[in-house]
């Protein structure tokens, strides 16, 4: 199997990057995703230069294993925090 590399970079509604982010870490959202089966990366970054922004590089051992990552329940938390928080989401493929 071909691992699955992730580039995501989600757009903050002006100023809400750090809550979204406070929001996140508190929920333990990330840490579970850590956990899952085939779970490589999954780390955040701030950009510098742009101040609404985040990058998200997750990393899978397959393709299948993260769908089976979309589907688990604490995934329907992370969908409710980014409608909150986030303007725009684009995903790249590596």
């Amino acid at each position: 199997m071909k691992p699955l590399r992730l580039l995501v970079t989600y757009t903050a509604k002006s100023g809400q990057r750090d809550a979204f982010l406070r929001a996140v870490l508190q929920s333990g959202v990330p840490e579970t995703i850590r956990q899952e089966d085939g779970c490589l990366r999954y780390d955040y970054f701030l950009s510098a230069e742009r101040p609404d922004e985040i990058l998200l590089i997750e990393e899978w051992a397959s393709a299948e294993q993260q769908q089976t990552h979309l589907r688990q329940p604490h995934m329907q938390q992370l969908k409710q925090q980014k409608a909150q928080y986030i303007a725009e989401t684009d995903v790249q493929t590596l």
